[in-house]
């Protein structure tokens, strides 16, 4: 079977990432073409770009390299992680990939990170460490290869999905801040996994919760499946102005990928937020909008853009 690309290739797409000069909206396009073109190749070049300025960009690095699942990665995740100076969004995020490519050999420093001066690093850890043991046991092994078998949008989750039908019960479990967060994710991917209207609203209910993270995640999942049912509770999470910066960037990011009229105007508003993030992750997600509402193929595009 051919190569999807030559080395000299994807060399350019990394220049296209690296490249500081370029708009953030081309870099992002280079790195999600890079995420799916793969290989060795791909993992360096994306690694190379965490000494950026961009918090945002380099949680999208992790992110990229998480979904990969290629233990060619873990060195410089590790590193992203350990490094208390990279800001709390990107070493979360580093945690969390760490978590997706599943190693055993993670599980020390994840351990180490559990409790994390740094709340949302540490329950991101603690996660991590709980769905390596997962995959580490047979049995219940078996269970996330068939949550990630029901997942529509193929993505490698921080937990699999639970067998929990009912909406009401999922609903339930995912707000009973008492429960392990583990539980509660589990009950948010098999909300995701429904995206029925009742499912949505379920989720949007989790914004609300004290979790940071589990903010943000509710965000990422609510951008999955794309439903204008959560328009409304996206918007009120970016306008709070006091809330965490890794919860309005992820609601702003779901917004351009639901893509509707009212999506472009909040992004377009908050394009020039005074948190970089916040600013950067709405530029993003306006060409995303613009994506959605074009006859383009695929947002990753970076190969056929090259110079």
């Amino acid at each position: 079977m051919p190569a999807l690309a030559t080395d000299n290739q994807i060399e350019a797409v990394s220049k296209v990432l690296n490249d500081t000069s370029r708009p953030l909206k081309e870099r992002f396009r280079a790195l999600f073409t890079l995420r799916n073109l793969g290989g060795p190749k791909a993992v360096e070049g994306i690694s190379s770009c965490f000494t950026d300025s961009s918090a945002l960009l380099k949680h999208e690095l992790a992110y990229c390299l998480g979904q990969m699942q290629d233990p060619s990665a873990i060195p410089v995740l590790t590193s992203v992680l350990k490094d208390v100076q990279q800001e709390p969004m990107v070493r979360h995020e580093a945690g969390e990939a760490l978590g997706a490519i599943g190693s055993a050999e993670s599980l020390p420093v994840l351990q180490d990170h559990c409790q994390d001066k740094v709340i949302e690093v540490a329950e991101t850890c603690q996660l991590a460490v709980e769905r390596i043991n997962w995959l580490l046991d047979e049995k219940k092994k078996c269970e996330i290869d068939g949550a990630y078998q029901q997942n529509p949008y193929c993505s490698v989750d921080p937990t699999p999905s639970t067998s929990v039908k009912e909406t009401e019960e999922l609903k339930t479990i995912l707000l009973d801040e008492t429960l392990p967060l583990f539980e509660r994710y589990r009950a948010m991917f098999a909300l995701r996994n429904k995206g029925d209207v009742e499912s949505v609203k379920a989720l949007a209910e989790g914004l609300k919760c004290n979790s940071a993270l589990f903010r943000h995640e509710i965000a990422y999942v609510l951008g999955q499946v794309q439903s204008p049912a959560c328009i409304q509770q996206l918007i009120q999470r970016l306008e709070l102005a006091d809330e965490n910066e890794m919860v309005r960037h992820e609601c702003a990011e779901a917004l351009g990928s639901i893509a509707q009229d009212e999506c472009r105007e909040i992004l377009q508003k908050y394009a020039e937020d005074s948190a970089r993030v916040v600013k950067e992750s709405c530029e993003v997600a306006l060409d995303m909008c613009e994506y959605e509402n074009s006859p383009e193929f695929q947002y990753a595009n970076g190969l056929t853009n090259l110079d």
